[in-house]
């Protein structure tokens, strides 16, 4: 197994975003670290993901989405520490990503998400787009996930 790299070895930028979700801590970090084929949809992109593997240590996937540009292939390599965080290494054809998520809980059982992380192009980058942009973006992903996750708090609670 290959060494994950920490952000600081990651040349360029430093991209943050943070959301607040709208259910408990446990919860979210639970439905966070899931990792399904369906994600794609939630987040309204259009890629194929196939779980590898998974322990309650480690999840490693791949996403693969066609685009006008040619294929966009991913491999993610997830350490999990629980309760609150998870570091990602993802290597892909259009870009190399390190990144770290990390949950606090809030009063009235909402939680903060955050996600700090560095890119850097790897053989083809495809996507040239200003850091505002690209946190801007990833906070929209984010936010349909926050709203997937409440429904999905909500319909366990009516089922409890």
């Amino acid at each position: 197994m290959a060494r994950h790299l920490t952000r600081s070895e990651v040349p360029g930028p430093e991209f943050h975003v943070q959301v607040t979700l709208p259910v408990p801590l446990d919860f979210a970090y639970r439905w966070c670290t899931d990792f399904r084929p369906t994600d794609a949809a939630l987040e309204g992109e259009a890629y194929e993901r196939r779980i590898l593997s998974r322990t309650k240590r480690r999840v490693v996937f791949e996403d693969l989405e066609w685009m006008p540009v040619g294929w966009d292939w991913a491999r993610y390599e997830v350490d999990l520490q629980p309760p609150d965080a998870w570091h990602m290494q993802r290597t892909g054809n259009h870009a190399h990503i390190v990144g770290d998520y990390r949950l606090t809980a809030l009063p009235g059982q909402k939680t903060r998400f955050e996600l700090w992380w560095r890119r850097r192009p790897a053989l083809v980058e495809y996507f040239r787009m200003p850091k505002k942009e690209r946190e801007r973006t990833t906070v929209v992903a984010w936010k349909r996930f926050a709203r997937a996750m409440g429904k999905d708090y909500r319909k366990a609670a009516r089922a409890r």
